[in-house]
């Protein structure tokens, strides 16, 4: 916050504290107001994407580039405390539809992770992969390691991935056909990410569902929409001189993706999507799944900060329809995290206490969010199994798990912002199948 940010804070927490004292009940009841006022919007905006989405999974899919002359791709991979993953990272590079003498590959480790730097060494690298030693400096985030990459990259476009991914072999060259059938002002396009291993907890199946809504609906009708768009951690395919034209990665903030996708619609640049997926390890524990959702709601904090740092300049970069939209997306996410898990012990006493009462209203707008989000995880792609039908009766059971993110998230805010939580990854029993059958639908 910068200090007239504080001290607007400051009376206005003031004022709103000398008005509840006079009139408690006004006060309450215009929060009220402006609560379902808000979270009905955000149902209703997320019954229209999901439809949307649907529709535009009916249009015909976009075709790997199999002829012409390629451009040079640099494939951009930050790597901290990986050794476990290497060995599945280096079947997935070798793995993809690409020549190898147009693919520039950097392996991006810091220079204290011995571990790491050892396991690379053991593997038997081409010559269009280099592994490169971060020097030491701060912060120790993925986003500077992309930084220092992006300096060193050959290529016309640019990709990102993590350690533990399977991105599928045609994705490159899919991404490339999207960019030439693009209008000009595309920037970068997204592939979804899928969770190889869904089926192991109830955990996994639940992120991996959140997973397949928010990839194959929600992202699909934004970038359709034109709409700004918080981009996915990994798989994000970019034209490189635009990227380098924005300035690269907010070192700094620990949602990266977000940050950067919302950069580019304040430059004018849109987000396109594709199908080939990538395969990803959904968290199987709540420690896990905890530390990864409180680093995302403590970069959407961050990232909404910065937006709303100079809102005008913000709507004059997105227009109108685009703030808007960035206000749901990420207000939301945020608010919605911190209501759920006190509306559902709320829940919880009106069911074994009569006298404490919900309201019509209330349970409208409970009953209508469950439903738009059953309605989505049911149209979303993929194969209906009992499992999915679980976690969709099982819903109001994890979005709870959400508030505990959130509290964690604002304690990190305050105290430590930029500290990164690094999601562990190879703890799963599940083996990632080598075959394409994984990738299917």
């Amino acid at each position: 916050l910068t200090v007239a940010q504080r001290r607007r804070l400051g009376r206005f927490t003031t004022i709103a504290g000398l008005l509840g004292l006079i009139w408690p009940t006004l006060v309450l009841t215009v929060l009220w107001g402006l609560g379902v006022l808000f979270f009905a919007s955000l149902i209703l905006w997320r019954l229209i994407l999901a439809l949307t989405g649907a529709l535009v999974r009916l249009a015909p899919t976009v075709k790997p580039l199999k002829t012409g002359p390629l451009p040079i791709y640099t494939l951009l991979i930050p790597l901290y405390d990986e050794a476990a993953a290497i060995p599945s990272l280096a079947r997935a590079l070798h793995a993809l539809d690409y020549p190898v003498d147009r693919l520039d590959i950097k392996l991006l480790a810091e220079a204290g992770d011995d571990t790491t730097l050892e396991a690379l060494a053991r593997e038997q690298w081409g010559t269009h992969i280099d592994i490169l030693a971060l020097p030491p400096g701060t912060p120790m985030t993925k986003p500077r390691a992309l930084n220092y990459g992006l300096q060193c990259a050959h290529g016309t476009y640019v990709a990102i991935y993590d350690a533990e991914d399977r991105p599928h072999p045609a994705q490159l060259r899919t991404a490339l056909a999207a960019f030439a059938r693009g209008s000009p002002n595309l920037a970068c396009v997204q592939a979804p990410l899928k969770a190889h291993n869904k089926h192991e907890t109830w955990l996994a199946s639940q992120w991996s569902l959140e997973y397949a809504v928010h990839f194959n609906l929600i992202m699909p009708a934004l970038t359709f929409l034109r709409l700004p768009v918080a981009l996915g951690g990994t798989s994000n395919h970019f034209r490189r001189e635009i990227l380098e034209e924005i300035g690269g990665w907010d070192a700094w903030n620990v949602t990266e993706d977000a940050d950067l996708g919302l950069r580019l619609a304040r430059y004018g640049w849109r987000v396109g999507s594709i199908r080939p997926p990538t395969l990803e390890e959904a968290p199987e524990t709540l420690s896990v799944w905890t530390a990864q959702r409180s680093r995302w709601l403590k970069g959407y904090m961050q990232t909404w900060l910065v937006l709303m740092r100079t809102p005008g300049k913000t709507i004059k970069g997105m227009g109108v329809a685009g703030f808007i939209v960035t206000q749901l997306a990420l207000a939301g996410s945020i608010m919605s995290a911190f209501v759920n898990g006190p509306l559902f012990v709320w829940v919880i006493i009106c069911l074994f206490l009569p006298a404490a009462q919900l309201g019509a209203i209330n349970l409208t707008l409970l009953g209508s969010g469950f439903l738009v989000n059953a309605l989505a995880a049911l149209i979303a792609p993929g194969r209906f199994r009992l499992t999915r039908l679980t976690s969709i009766l099982t819903l109001p059971l994890y979005w709870p798990l959400q508030s505990i993110a959130a509290m964690r998230a604002l304690y990190g805010l305050v105290l430590n912002p930029h500290f990164w939580a690094k999601t562990p990854h190879g703890l799963t029993s599940r083996r990632m199948d080598p075959s394409l059958a994984a990738f299917a639908e």
